[in-house]
């Protein structure tokens, strides 16, 4: 195996720097889209992109993407689920990409859950 560079470890910093940020707590929001096969068939790589497009976008850089395998509710996929720092977590089901978009502005960025799209809130956390 070649000896590592200062680059090598370089790029390997930054490709991990999510992970280290969410052990810190440097971060506002986690957002973890479900992506079991169920949550993949019923469109979830469209809600992680429009996501990602969204935090590109804004130029956010302290909410966390995550993604997760089935959260056992397959008939109600795709789902994600949104923590925001001292709020419990909401669970939001059947999104879309116009969807997630909304859940974007109004609860990650304004703080505010929608609750027409969420399925259940306070039922989990990471942190």
């Amino acid at each position: 195996m070649p000896r590592l560079t200062i680059d090598d470890l370089k790029k390997i910093k930054e490709k991990h720097r999510s992970d280290f940020t969410l052990r810190e707590g440097g971060y506002r929001a986690k957002v973890t889209v479900h992506m079991g096969t169920c949550g993949i068939a019923a469109g979830a790589r469209t809600v992680m992109t429009a996501l990602m497009d969204e935090i590109t976008k804004a130029n956010v850089t302290d909410v966390i993407v995550t993604t997760s395998g089935c959260a056992g509710l397959c008939a109600r996929e795709p789902l994600a689920t949104v923590e925001v720092i001292d709020h419990p977590p909401v669970k939001y089901c059947d999104l879309t990409d116009e969807k997630i978009r909304e859940i974007f502005r109004e609860h990650i960025i304004g703080g505010n859950p929608i609750e027409k799209y969420a399925l259940v809130a306070g039922c989990e956390s990471t942190y």
